[in-house]
């Protein structure tokens, strides 16, 4: 493969670079970007990576449910994960429907930056959107795609919006 940053680059070996990475997390921009980086793999003929990152909540008081003998961390593990997982697939499917492309479908437990970033390692493009759930409205990007920007080690495709042309109406 290539290296990104080489002034040697031919346009014409960008149809046999890897996979494409997207993070999605069900958020209209994150489906904007899954269908970008859809588009963009089919053109290229390779296969698309769309990752679901999910966090483990913080349980206060949750010693007390130890001596109970529930452990709620990993019923909450378990649960995060089947959801996350469930939800990863069902997006991957539609959008595969709707074009020629495979799609790999995963969940990963941890911060959504540095789990795009870590999946992002040997690919040849990772896209996402402009921001998801959580952030400020007003942004233009959100902290997930400003880090990933900064620290994924292939190039980096930040989608717009969509929904802010197509006004509330999304």
């Amino acid at each position: 493969m290539m290296d990104a940053r080489s002034s040697t680059n031919d346009q014409d070996d960008t149809a046999n670079d890897g996979r494409i990475v997207v993070g999605i997390d069900g958020s209209p921009a994150s489906i904007d970007a899954l269908h970008w980086a859809s588009d963009e793999a089919q053109l290229r003929g390779v296969e698309v990576h769309a990752v679901m990152a999910w966090q483990q909540p913080v349980i206060y008081g949750a010693s007390s449910l130890s001596a109970l003998g529930m452990d709620p961390s990993m019923e909450t593990t378990l649960a995060l994960s089947a959801a996350a997982e469930a939800e990863v697939a069902r997006l991957g499917a539609k959008v595969g429907k709707e074009r020629d492309v495979v799609i790999v479908c995963e969940a990963v437990e941890g911060h959504p930056a540095q789990a795009l970033v870590q999946a992002a390692e040997g690919a040849s493009l990772l896209v996402v959107g402009t921001r998801g759930h959580g952030g400020f409205v007003g942004a233009l990007l959100g902290s997930v795609s400003q880090h990933v920007v900064a620290q994924a080690s292939c190039p980096v495709v930040v989608v717009p919006d969509d929904s802010r042309r197509r006004g509330s109406k999304a």
